[in-house]
């Protein structure tokens, strides 16, 4: 039996929660424990702050061997900052360090040294005012390894897809054409039957207007794209329903027999996900040639260094990651 596949982590922002809960599942996920790409000098400050005691174990960046998993120790894979780290206080100097561990962690994946990669959360902002145009993992990761990125959230008895991800809510309209709807649809309907082994996924489509465009008097989107796009599909075997509209389709009735839903961007399907799951949802990157899990919250730079973060949500993205990693293996 192979062992499991060893996890990228990269924490985020070194200012917010990411460095604390790189620390705080060093004695809490050993069964589980990822390889963290960070500078080892932020995580032992980071456990000094939250008084933990633990070791800093430093690997290498080549092919080597990754060590066994050891309680409360943390492989490190290093990348050095260029700044100090003030708890709550981002840090433009410090963008590009973020990006360099993302795409170290992507390419150890490429490379498969590791069977996935793990995300903590970022400061968009920041990594803007640094002059680098940035909107989020999702395109980040798309850019950098290929593919056509699908962003799910995936919490207990709910998973959520999305059309459009990180857009001014001015410019959704216009991106959501047949081209990229019927391409969103067959990644997640591919990926939900090969990584998650649903063997014919049943998958609820939201209209963009209030109650699915009434006909066409709150709106021609569902009559234009989205009915003609569902139809095309569910001809090449897609169980797809829809366009639903986005204000009923999350009731237990329509909720009972569906494997996700597809909404038509960001805050139509993910407020409600979030509800139902907060701290215990994952946010998972279809449509890429790796694996790549997220946390489902922000770098909640108010909290950090102070002890009150809640590593559940991180504990759930590497279970996850683990699971469809190890999936892969024996695929």
């Amino acid at each position: 039996m192979n062992p499991p596949p060893r996890i990228a982590l990269t924490p985020g922002e070194p200012a917010g929660i990411g460095p604390d809960l790189a620390v705080m599942i060093a004695s809490t996920h050993a069964n589980l424990a990822p390889v963290v790409i960070a500078d080892p000098s932020l995580l032992n400050e980071r456990a000094d702050i939250l008084g933990r005691h633990l070791r800093i174990r430093s690997v290498g960046p080549g092919n080597d061997k990754l060590p066994v998993p050891e309680w409360n120790t943390l492989d490190v894979l290093p990348v050095p900052r260029p700044a100090a780290t003030i708890c709550g206080k981002p840090d433009p100097a410090n963008a590009e360090y973020v990006l360099e561990t993302l795409r170290v962690a992507a390419d150890g994946c490429m490379k498969g040294r590791f069977g996935a990669m793990v995300t903590g959360p970022v400061h968009k902002a920041i990594i803007n005012e640094a002059g680098i145009p940035f909107t989020g993992h999702t395109e980040f990761l798309a850019e950098y390894v290929g593919g056509h990125p699908v962003m799910m959230l995936a919490a207990p008895g709910l998973r959520v897809a999305l059309v459009t991800t990180h857009l001014p809510l001015a410019k959704v309209a216009k991106t959501i054409t047949h081209k990229r709807l019927t391409r969103v649809a067959r990644i997640l309907d591919g990926e939900l039957r090969s990584r998650f082994r649903i063997g014919f996924p049943k998958i609820l489509v939201c209209g963009l207007n209030p109650h699915a465009g009434e006909g066409g008097h709150l709106g021609s989107e569902e009559i234009e794209v989205i009915s003609p796009a569902i139809e095309a599909l569910r001809a090449e075997g897609l169980d797809l329903e829809g366009p639903l509209p986005a204000d009923t389709v999350f009731t237990p009735d329509h909720l009972r027999c569906a494997d996700a839903v597809l909404a038509m961007y960001h805050d139509q399907g993910l407020p409600v996900l979030k509800y139902a799951g907060f701290g215990k949802a994952v946010n998972v990157t279809l449509g890429l040639p790796l694996i790549r899990t997220s946390v489902d919250h922000g770098t909640a730079l108010e909290i950090a260094g102070t002890g009150k973060a809640d590593a559940g949500s991180l504990h759930a993205a590497l279970d996850l990651a683990a699971v469809l990693a190890g999936r892969s293996q024996t695929s």
